[in-house]
């Protein structure tokens, strides 16, 4: 059990709260930034499944925003909507 005090970071006498977050803590920003970067992505990406590029047209009189090219119209601006 000696090895996992070790590798979590808690095997030092200074202070167990300092090295939890100079050890295994500290990784919790870097998956918080990863989390943000995925829920962007998934709001702005298109909405056809399995494509990765960013929708910037609406599909009317739906939710929807896709990419140029799976718009049924081709590109249509918003301000082109009615």
């Amino acid at each position: 059990m000696n090895w996992l005090t070790h590798i979590i970071g808690l095997d030092n006498p200074s202070g167990y709260w300092y090295l939890f977050w100079s050890g295994l803590g500290s990784d919790i920003t870097e998956f918080a930034v990863i989390g943000a970067l995925l829920g962007v992505l998934r709001k702005y990406n298109c909405h056809i499944h399995g494509c990765w590029r960013i929708g910037r047209h609406p599909v009317a009189d739906t939710t929807y925003i896709v990419c140029r090219k799976h718009h049924p119209d081709g590109a249509v601006k918003v301000s082109d909507l009615p």
